[in-house]
């Protein structure tokens, strides 16, 4: 099997830029990532539900957003899919394989107050870190 990638922007579909560029993500994010990186990560964070993006993005607004000359979200909307990413992205990194991230991320937890890390990673960014820092205890050995 070929080895895949796992960064944030390959999540995204987006190019990373040049290597030397850190700036290359949160540049694209604030010209506006296309819309078609949705539709990229919800493929690889839930596929089969076709509901998801919308978990992100509310219908109406990524119809208007399909529908716009530019094709492109704002800078807000990219923000919380770069969130996302990265943390499918340290997900991946743990557990090596779509399917058993995609079993920790659904699955609720305890340190989460029975929450689903998905959902607490959806809905702010300290809720994100908090899911990073729970997937970082759960690889180097902090025990969840």
């Amino acid at each position: 099997m070929a080895a895949q990638s796992h960064s944030v922007e390959a999540l995204l579909g987006v190019k990373a830029g040049l290597p030397a560029s850190r700036l290359a993500l949160p540049s694209s994010i604030e010209r506006g990532l296309p819309v078609t990186a949705l539709d990229h990560l919800a493929d690889s964070v839930a596929p089969g539900d076709a509901r998801f993006k919308f978990r992100l993005i509310p219908k109406a607004t990524l119809e208007r957003r399909r529908k716009s000359s530019s094709k492109r979200l704002t800078s807000e909307e990219g923000d919380r899919l770069a969130r996302l990413a990265k943390v499918f992205s340290f997900a991946l990194d743990i557990y090596k394989e779509p399917e058993r991230a995609r079993e920790f991320l659904n699955r609720p937890h305890a340190m989460l107050d029975g929450k689903a890390p998905l959902d607490v990673a959806l809905a702010t960014s300290p809720g994100a870190d908090l899911v990073i820092n729970l997937l970082g205890r759960a690889a180097y050995g902090g025990g969840v």
